[in-house]
């Protein structure tokens, strides 16, 4: 079986997106059955995919604008990428829930979540433009629709109308990473890793630690560790001023080996966010001992599972005690790390690359079955 994997997610700063784009590509190549030829598929005019991005896979490597090659695709369903790659595949994966188009092959759709459904106003470019408008008649249309958390299944299924059967759930796996030694030291924080934008719901995580500070000034930093959106300009201007000024780190975006750094000064991993599809960093944290508090929407009570405290996201002063008594307790924090790296267990990135395949085979199925 031949597949084409758009990887273009991960071609830059790596988000939520990309390095579940990379990681599974990495697992898929570790686990690759005889027979099967995974292609990675890139195109931008001046960003390249290194040759060896994820050996041994094959790559695809365009000199084409994002923006054009998107809007010829998403509104004119145009050029085939078949055309584009020079050569055939059985299974065509987006990364994102647009389709790709192709002239034979499967064709599937990725769903994070369906948050830019409810408020396009908090997304940009492509994705403000075409997915509210596109995205339900691209995955009816699709062979199979990949989602990362049953939580996304059923608003897929809900909302697009989607049947059950063509709905694979592929969550992430956890990290590689040995479990941190011990709590941390006097250098300890408060963490969020992960996009500063709009629907991260990162105010309502200012206004409890502005409590908190209030209440205890000798409270512990705020990390807000991610890439700057253009519209968080709000939210950074307000950590820089006072009462906050100084006590909020804004490292911006942060590779692997500084964001396991990061977790090891975590006192606790904060995910406030009103619609995660999955939210990964919790499993980082999970798998590396840090205890999460994590907002009671979305996937996140399904992802940290009993091992995560859970807060109402629109609730500032719950979340400013809950982070208060956490750091107070070194006995909390330890029971809160014992269970998140039982829980971690759940997620393995081979776990990851077996859904993959059976998405595939009942994407080809499903397309043979249409004829």
């Amino acid at each position: 079986m031949r597949i084409l994997l758009d990887y273009r997610p991960a071609l830059r700063q790596r988000t939520g997106v990309g390095a579940y784009i990379q990681e599974a590509a990495r697992a898929l190549a570790r686990t690759a059955p005889a027979g099967e030829a995974v292609v990675l598929f890139s195109a931008s005019w001046k960003d390249r995919l290194a040759p060896d991005v994820v050996p041994p896979l094959d790559i695809v490597d365009r000199r084409i604008p994002v923006r054009l090659l998107n809007y010829a695709w998403h509104r004119l369903g145009w050029p085939a990428v078949e055309t584009i790659a020079r050569q055939r595949f059985d299974v065509v994966q987006a990364a994102h829930p647009l389709l790709i188009p192709a002239r034979d092959a499967a064709r599937i759709v990725t769903v994070h979540d369906l948050d830019f459904l409810d408020h396009p106003e908090r997304t940009r470019a492509e994705i403000r433009r075409d997915y509210p408008a596109l995205a339900r008649a691209h995955a009816r249309a699709a062979d199979q629709v990949v989602v990362v958390s049953p939580h996304t299944a059923a608003e897929v299924e809900r909302r697009f109308d989607v049947p059950r059967e063509r709905i694979t759930i592929c969550p992430p796996g956890a990290p590689d990473w040995p479990r941190r030694p011990g709590l941390p030291g006097t250098d300890g924080c408060f963490l969020f890793v992960g996009t500063l934008e709009p629907r991260k719901n990162l105010g309502v995580l200012l206004d409890a630690y502005a409590r908190l500070r209030e209440a205890d000034p000798s409270a512990p930093p705020l990390v807000l560790a991610g890439r700057h959106d253009p519209a968080a300009a709000s939210l950074l201007e307000r950590a820089a001023r006072p009462p906050l000024a100084g006590h909020v780190e804004l490292p911006g975006y942060v590779d692997e080996a500084t964001k396991r750094t990061l977790f090891e000064r975590a006192i606790v991993l904060v995910l406030p966010s009103h619609a995660e599809g999955f939210g990964l960093p919790a499993v980082e944290a999970l798998r590396t001992g840090v205890p999460v508090v994590a907002a009671n929407r979305g996937a996140l009570p399904d992802t940290v599972g009993s091992a995560g405290a859970l807060f109402d996201p629109d609730a500032p002063d719950e979340l400013a005690h809950l982070l208060a008594s956490i750091a107070a307790s070194p006995e909390r924090q330890q029971r809160m790390a014992e269970a998140g790296f039982r829980e971690a267990e759940r997620f393995s990135w081979r776990t990851t690359a077996e859904r993959l395949r059976e998405a595939w085979h009942l994407a080809v199925e499903h397309r043979r079955a249409r004829g």
